[in-house]
């Protein structure tokens, strides 16, 4: 059998995602983060695409945990407001249907992860008939995350945007506050800086 043969079989019955799931969710995350935070805004509809294929693979290869169901559900998300237009709207309800899904799984995973993200996609996404939105279950979720996470980033930094959104910028500003004080999560450091600059931006907003 010749060289290259042998090494085309290998490729053939290697599994798509071969490493452990906190590898593989590595992999995901900090993707996500470069596409977020570093590419040039018209370039991120077709790299979060992209990477909402490999999230669904990894769906594919653990079926049973929610972790990756959740990041498929943050990609997903990600991706719909990249895109915007009607065409975000089948987005975000995929990712709606696998955060739910996740939430069925292990709703602690990843510090109550999936309750961050479907309460930023009801307060976010439009209301009926054209979405889903709802503001009392963007609350509800978004509760239930910081019950989960206190202390988090992104728990903190979601509900502070929710109570913008409400007109409540006194409650925001102490909510995005504790956001920017969040400790700094292990291998996030991208994720984590974009993010702060995010909050550094809506506390300005509300000078």
């Amino acid at each position: 059998m010749t060289r290259w043969l042998v090494v085309w079989l290998a490729l053939l019955i290697t599994p798509a995602w071969a490493g452990d799931l906190g590898t593989d969710l590595a992999r995901i995350q900090h993707r996500w983060a470069e596409i977020q935070y570093r590419l040039p805004e018209g370039d991120r509809a077709s790299a979060f695409e992209a990477l909402a294929k490999e999230a669904e693979t990894l769906v594919a290869a653990y079926p049973d945990r929610a972790e990756p169901r959740i990041w498929q559900g943050i990609v997903l998300s990600t991706y719909a407001g990249a895109k915007g237009g009607l065409a975000a709207l089948g987005l975000v309800k995929r990712a709606r249907q696998a955060l739910e899904q996740a939430l069925e799984l292990d709703a602690t995973a990843l510090d109550g992860s999936a309750y961050t993200s479907l309460g930023s996609l009801y307060y976010q996404v439009p209301g009926w008939p054209l979405g889903f939105g709802d503001d009392d279950k963007a609350r509800e979720y978004l509760r239930k995350a910081l019950e989960l996470n206190p202390k988090g980033i992104d728990p903190n930094y979601f509900y502070g945007d929710f109570l913008i959104e409400q007109g409540e910028p006194e409650r925001a500003r102490d909510y995005l506050s504790k956001a920017l004080k969040a400790p700094d999560r292990p291998g996030r450091a991208l994720a984590d800086a974009g993010r702060r600059e995010e909050i550094r931006r809506k506390l300005a907003s509300l000078e």
